[in-house]
């Protein structure tokens, strides 16, 4: 059986669910996490590329989380400017 080549995007959101697994993990769980953290923790996570990550990606995120033991319980995007937010929760 052939694997399959992820695209860009799908590495994208997978470094997304990454990040933020990693952003909960060292500041303690449950976690409120914005774009700027994100920023920090991985330049490539740009707000526009974290925004399409979860209108396109969303199970990918979910599914790095699980891995973890983590599930994201809201995201809110308050639109250009003003941020967003995700908060991370152990999974139960």
């Amino acid at each position: 059986m052939a694997i399959k080549q992820k695209s860009a995007a799908e590495t994208k959101a997978q470094d997304l669910g990454l990040a933020l697994a990693r952003i909960a993990e060292s500041e303690g769980i449950p976690a409120n996490i914005g774009v700027d953290q994100l920023r920090r923790a991985s330049p490539r996570l740009t707000p526009l590329a974290v925004g399409q990550m979860v209108r396109k990606h969303l199970d990918i995120v979910e599914a790095v989380l699980a891995e973890r033991g983590l599930t994201l319980v809201e995201y809110a995007d308050q639109g250009p400017g003003r941020g967003m937010e995700f908060v991370i929760a152990e999974a139960a």
